[in-house]
């Protein structure tokens, strides 16, 4: 009776999965297949910031061409941590991912001791979706009128210049900074990156390295000046400014990034599916116009050239991090 079963059942999915259960084998999960249930994607932060609208904006593409539900979850908190952790718990089979982004990847590892989460051993990455430069941002008043300016104010008195920062990313990446300057800036720590914005603007503090989408209107309406980019190449929403390298500090590039990634042990099969989903959504004209008023730089990269940019960078920001005097906590 029950190889009958069996053999009927073998017909359609639901008998595979009935198979598996009277037989003990595991029914793998085939890209073909896949999605056949709605798929959630998991963001570390409140609605509205950048790593939210990027997930939104994927989604809504995902679900168009897969023909299947993809909603977004915000699970904001601890930096990143429990959204972190709810998907590494996570089945590995593709229906809930990560937007994760760089500093939850990079920065976490360096500046936490004992982290809940490993990124190279708890994540499959599946593609980096974009880059977001910073901008080395000052008050209109600054006597510095150019990064060489800066620099070398910075070198005539050593610490008499400071900067504000929220995020320990951003904190890193001007770090980094001064360490290739050969210069020495104090931190003032701000609650949060608008309010570290709002800092030069109150002329607080002279100088801040500020995401670009927080800055650009800003900049342009003379609020703010702009003295580099992070980027290794120059911003289409700034392309008058040019970057740290070309402003006299070589090979410097810095950039903010965010990226989707499965739990470990999800099938090569959905990862590759997922990530040529996003590039083709990547792709799209309407898409790109509304990462370039983001200023967002689209990526789109293979998940071994994604894993390798975590690797490169969890040492390098230790490095930095070390050299600083910023122990983990």
């Amino acid at each position: 009776m029950i190889r009958t079963f069996c053999r009927r059942a073998l017909h359609t999915i639901p008998g595979l999965i009935a198979a598996a259960t009277l037989t003990g084998t595991p029914v793998v999960a085939q890209a073909s297949d896949y999605p056949s249930q709605p798929v959630r994607i998991i963001v570390g932060f409140p609605p509205g910031g950048g790593n939210d609208v990027l997930a939104r904006l994927i989604a809504a593409k995902l679900q168009d061409s897969m023909q299947q539900s993809v909603v977004v979850e915000n699970r904001p908190g601890a930096d990143g941590f429990i959204a972190f952790e709810a998907v590494k718990r996570a089945a590995p089979d593709g229906y809930t991912l990560l937007v994760g982004p760089s500093s939850g990847m990079t920065v976490n590892p360096v500046v936490y001791a004992k982290p809940p989460y490993d990124p190279e051993k708890d994540f499959e990455p599946i593609t980096m979706i974009g880059r977001f430069p910073l901008v080395v941002t000052v008050h209109p008043s600054f006597e510095a009128t150019t990064l060489a300016d800066l620099v070398a104010r910075a070198k005539a008195a050593p610490g008499s210049i400071n900067y504000g920062s929220a995020a320990t990313s951003f904190r890193i990446a001007t770090e980094m900074f001064a360490q290739q300057a050969g210069i020495r800036l104090n931190h003032v720590p701000y609650k949060g990156s608008a309010q570290a914005v709002q800092g030069v603007r109150g002329n607080e503090v002279p100088l801040t390295f500020a995401d670009s989408a927080a800055v650009v209107a800003q900049i342009r309406a003379g609020a703010l000046r702009a003295l580099a980019v992070s980027s290794e190449g120059r911003v289409p929403s700034l392309p008058e400014v040019p970057t740290v390298q070309q402003a006299g500090v070589p090979g410097y590039a810095m950039t903010l990034w965010s990226a989707l990634f499965a739990p470990a042990g999800t099938p090569k099969a959905v990862v590759d599916k997922l990530r040529a989903e996003v590039v083709k959504a990547l792709a799209l004209p309407d898409v790109r116009e509304r990462l370039a008023t983001l200023g967002v730089i689209p990526v789109g990269s293979t998940p071994a050239e994604l894993a390798e940019v975590i690797s490169r960078e969890i040492a390098q920001f230790r490095a930095v991090a070390h050299r600083a005097g910023i122990a983990p906590q």
